[in-house]
C-alpha cells in the first residue's frame, strides 16, 4: 500500500513560557520589545496560543534569548503516515458489506450446557 508522509509539528512557546515563570502574553511584550520586536498584543497572543505557521528569524533569535532555549525547544517537527488516496484497499462490495445493511450482527453465545 502507498503511503504518503506528511509532515506537522509541535510549537511549545507556551510550555516554554510556563518553565519560566511567564504565565501572560503581555509579560512577554516588553522582553521583546527590550529585544527590538515590537508585535501588537494580538499578534503575541497569536503567536503563544496558536500553531503559529510564519515567524520571522529574529522573532526566533529573541524567543530563544528570552527564554535562554534553543530552536529544538520551542519547535517540535514529527512525521505523519498517511494511506494514500490511491492506496489499494478493497472496496466495501468486495468484503461482502452491502450499503444501508450494519455489518454488526447480534450473536447468541452458546455455553457447553446448551450444547
Amino acid at each position: 500500500m502507498a503511503e504518503q508522509r506528511r509532515i506537522g509539528f509541535r510549537w511549545k512557546l507556551r510550555t516554554m513560557m510556563a518553565q519560566r515563570n511567564l504565565w501572560k502574553t503581555t509579560e512577554l511584550m516588553p522582553l521583546l520589545r527590550s529585544r527590538g520586536i515590537s508585535l501588537s498584543e494580538s499578534q503575541v497572543y497569536r503567536l503563544v496560543t496558536g500553531e503559529t505557521e510564519r515567524i520571522s528569524a529574529r522573532v526566533l533569535a529573541a524567543l530563544c534569548d528570552i527564554l535562554d532555549c534553543t530552536p529544538n525547544d520551542l519547535f517540535e517537527p514529527y512525521v505523519e503516515m498517511r494511506a494514500a488516496a490511491s492506496a489499494n484497499a478493497p472496496s466495501p462490495e468486495a468484503l461482502g458489506i452491502e450499503p444501508g445493511k450494519p455489518v454488526a450482527r447480534r450473536i447468541r453465545l452458546i455455553t457447553d450446557d446448551e450444547t
